[in-house]
């Protein structure tokens, strides 16, 4: 009896409680059908209470909270299809880097290496929840991005401690940060910026799991929020904004190449025994003066008539981009006034020949041509004697001594550039001509610029129907002394292509004081025109002393 008693609770047990459940949950649904469901209440996000708004504010993108901001979903797009690809490409450029670090280490603490075993940064890209562009005058562009990154690198670590090895794992990678991206400065060369800027705009948030020999140290109590700050601490300090960490793009030859170094002053004294080309027996001689690598026009020297023997004394200069590779040279032509000017003669001088500082006397031999063979085969047509002597500018002197030379002037301060050093002396002045904006004229807006120094002319390029030009054109003035108290006077103007009348009209004028620029070394800001309705022109002026 007693086993048939326990068989029928078993069975009622079993039965009983699924048969309970059903039964409550259809008295369940039947007894909430009665009551009226409610819509959901929407409402503007203006209206919601604190509480509900500083939930929402962190998971609310930073384009919709600060409308500079873009949304760059092409962008993330564009990095969601190209990160196998990027991976591969930064772990290799972390391979790279980080095998000299490592090296230091060998050795050390009983370390006998560190290699990585296993090295990806995952399948998750970093996302771009925002990002704008910043307006400079300088010859830069600036950007600001907000990067959150959940990723799942799997990165293994190995170190060999005497006869054991070590794996260290980091993984569930979180890194949230405002960064500032800098690209300068600008320049016509591929990809037309020499280095990118970085820092950071706010402490970043970084997180992340670690793990040695399989066990993960970060459950260690207290060793988790230690590290995380120190980790933020070393990064702050390193990298928050106004500390920078600079990323050089172009090499040092090819920045180079587009920054003048010094300056050339050049002497023509005289040439002997020149050819007769003329019938009375004589010729009319000028001299031509070019430097390789350079686009100005040939500076000539005066025409001496009927002479062979001609003496000039005749001073030039030119700006010296690189003293190993270009060249000066010098052509000496006939004077003619109704046919063509015949060459009576050429010579090419290297200026790596020449030290810094050195005058340099130079009798040369002219040739006919440059071409080899003739040169071997060649005549005597004369020669030219020329002083030269290569200044270097202040900055970039110290490369062009000798080591001890170098030395001595450490030792004795003279490499220090004083007040009075800036106030006297030769020097480059540097004039760029950006742009204008709203110009307008009453007939036509063709807007050039005129450039007025020292009673010589320079001009800009013309821009056709357009009230915002962008120029970006450069002159150069190669001066013997600072030009202290002296004005640069710039003018817009505005010409019609075919004949009218008025067919040129002044824009706007302005004029800069130059002690500003000599005391300062460089300037960049944009001016009012005068007699302008509402323009302004961007210029920047920069002085280099010799």
């Amino acid at each position: 009896m007693g086993l048939i008693n326990s068989f029928v609770e078993i069975i009622g047990f079993v039965i009983g409680i699924p048969l309970g459940l059903i039964i409550g949950f259809f008295v369940f649904v039947y007894s909430q059908h009665t009551k009226q469901v409610k819509d959901p209440v929407v409402r503007p996000v203006g209206e919601l209470g604190p509480k509900a708004l500083q939930e929402l504010l962190p998971e609310i993108p930073l384009w919709v909270k600060t409308p500079d901001y873009e949304r760059v979903d092409w962008l993330n797009n564009f990095l969601l299809n190209m990160w196998p690809y990027l991976d591969k490409a930064i772990c290799e450029m972390i391979r790279i880097t980080a095998k000299p670090i490592f090296a230091k280490y060998i050795g050390k603490y009983h370390i006998k290496g560190i290699e990585f075993e296993k090295l990806s940064l995952g399948t998750l890209p970093p996302a771009i929840f925002g990002i704008k562009v910043l307006e400079t005058n300088e010859k830069e562009l600036v950007m600001e991005n907000v990067i959150k990154w959940a990723g799942n690198p799997n990165i293994v670590l190995d170190l060999h401690v005497s006869s054991l090895k070590i794996s260290v794992q980091l993984v569930d990678l979180q890194v949230f940060a405002t960064l500032r991206a800098t690209l300068t400065p600008l320049m016509p060369a591929f990809p037309c910026f020499e280095k990118i800027v970085v820092s950071l705009m706010e402490k970043p948030h970084v997180d992340f799991g670690m793990k040695i020999s399989g066990g993960d140290i970060m459950a260690i109590p207290g060793l988790y929020s230690f590290v995380q700050e120190t980790l933020q601490k070393q990064v702050v300090s390193q990298y928050l904004w106004p500390k920078i960490l600079e990323i050089p793009i172009l090499d040092e030859s090819t920045v180079a190449a587009n920054k003048p170094v010094g300056i050339l002053h050049v002497n023509v004294v005289r040439a002997h025994k020149l050819v007769k080309m003329d019938l009375l027996g004589t010729s009319d001689p000028y001299v031509k003066l070019t430097l390789t690598g350079d686009n100005l026009a040939a500076k000539k020297t005066t025409i001496k008539k009927r002479n062979l023997n001609p003496e000039w004394n005749e001073k030039f200069d030119f700006v010296v981009k690189d003293l190993q590779s270009q060249a000066l040279q010098l052509q000496v032509y006939d004077w003619d006034k109704v046919s063509v000017h015949d060459r009576l003669g050429m010579q090419s001088i290297p200026l790596k020949v020449l030290k810094p500082y050195e005058n340099k006397e130079c009798t040369l031999d002219l040739l006919k041509d440059t071409n080899i063979n003739e040169t071997l085969n060649n005549k005597n047509i004369g020669q030219i004697v020329v002083d030269l002597t290569f200044v270097p500018f202040k900055e970039d002197s110290m490369k062009y001594e000798e080591p001890s030379e170098r030395y001595n002037r450490k030792e004795s301060g003279s490499d220090v550039v004083s007040d009075d050093e800036i106030k006297e002396g030769a020097g480059l002045l540097s004039l760029v001509i950006l742009e204008a904006e709203e110009v307008e004229g009453d007939h036509h807006n063709n807007p050039y610029a005129l450039v007025i120094f020292r009673g010589e002319k320079k001009r800009t390029k013309m821009m056709w129907k357009t009230r915002h030009p962008c120029w970006n054109e450069e002159f150069q003035f190669v001066l013997e002394e600072p030009p202290l108290h002296e004005k640069i006077h710039i003018e817009v103007l505005s010409k019609r292509k075919n004949f009218s009348f008025p067919s040129k009209e002044s824009l706007g004028y302005v004029e800069i004081n130059m002690n500003d620029v000599v005391n300062n070394g460089y300037i960049n800001d944009k001016y009012d025109l005068i007699n302008s309705k509402n323009g302004t022109i961007h210029v920047e002026i920069q002085w280099t002393p010799a």
